[in-house]
């Protein structure tokens, strides 16, 4: 640091690396943002994911590095707000700029999907499989997937192929697994490569993931990019994310509304399923228009403008950035 210029910015690419920030408080900084679910988990404010006593000191610990910080951009509007509550920052610089798409993902072809998606051991998928993509973490609501799904299944005697980009299944969700009818079929792939992943989104005929929390949530742009519909959840940030061409569904509240919820979930996928042909392909187009705001290049620029507003303004300057739209107070 002694040997760095006065011109030169001090960037952490996530508020995990707070313990750091006291280093360069008084130097020219700005602190990426993701998702506060750890810290919020720490305090308490979730009860579906609670954190040891250790988990809980280290949290904090975190915090009191980050505070010190001034300047922040987060990913999402829900992320800053949560930075804002449960950081407790003074900040001179609080941004959003949203993530730009890391993959190129567009709608392929009927026949180049077809052939990489049998290349993993898929028959024919036509009229194309329902597609959840998610890391088994707790806030991905897999068991709700699962429960969704067998409500579904239930509902009709022919149902299309549930297919769960996601680690092997836990106690929770096996135990969701056995309501499925005999008639329903759940297959589990994992640790896809990013066109591969492209594939499933564009031969699938609708896209579920009902979180129960995110910092963004990268696969509700990626399955729209690529002609997909989503079906989420209608709560910030995935609602901030997914915009007006997907369906939303409450939130689920706890595992004992699980049946309540997943029969209305059920209903709104079935619905979703059966629209018809016009109406699917303006929702399909809403979705590709509305992505496009999630450009890489984009949100390099916006970076790189308030990185240079640091530079220049110091602690003078407090700029709000959300899609594309910058403003000096």
């Amino acid at each position: 640091m002694k040997r760095t210029s006065e011109q030169t910015i001090f960037v952490f690419c996530d508020q995990a690396l707070g313990p750091w920030v006291p280093l360069v408080a008084n130097r020219p900084h700005v602190v990426h943002v993701h998702d506060l679910l750890a810290l919020r988990s720490a305090l308490g404010e979730v009860p579906e994911n609670p954190t040891s006593l250790t988990g809980q000191v280290y949290q904090r610990y975190i915090r009191r590095g980050f505070r010190q910080a001034r300047h922040f951009i987060s990913i999402s509007a829900k992320s800053r707000e949560d930075l804002h509550q449960f950081g407790k920052i003074t900040p001179l610089t609080s941004a959003v700029v949203y993530n730009g798409m890391n993959f190129p993902y567009r709608r392929m072809s009927a026949a180049s999907a077809d052939a990489i998606v049998r290349a993993l051991g898929f028959g024919d998928l036509t009229p194309g499989p329902i597609l959840h993509v998610g890391g088994g973490q707790w806030y991905k609501n897999l068991a709700g997937v699962i429960a969704m799904y067998a409500k579904y299944a239930s509902l009709t005697a022919d149902p299309r192929e549930l297919i769960c980009v996601s680690p092997a299944p836990n106690g929770e969700v096996r135990r969701r697994l056995k309501a499925v009818p005999a008639n329903g079929r759940v297959r589990f792939v994992f640790n896809l490569p990013s066109s591969t992943l492209q594939a499933l989104y564009s031969v699938a005929s609708a896209f579920l993931f009902p979180s129960l929390a995110e910092g963004f949530g990268w696969p509700l742009i990626e399955a729209q990019a690529c002609g997909c519909p989503v079906i989420t959840t209608d709560a910030a940030p995935m609602n901030e994310v997914a915009g007006p061409a997907a369906c939303y569904l409450p939130r689920l509240k706890s595992a004992g509304d699980m049946d309540a919820w997943a029969t209305e979930a059920a209903a709104v996928l079935q619905g979703l399923l059966e629209e018809p042909e016009p109406e699917r392909q303006r929702r399909i187009e809403l979705g590709r228009a509305w992505v496009e705001r999630f450009d890489v290049d984009r949100a390099v620029d916006e970076y790189l403008a308030i990185y240079k507003d640091v530079l220049e303004s110091g602690a003078h300057c407090q700029i709000d950035v959300r899609l594309g739209q910058s403003t000096q107070v």
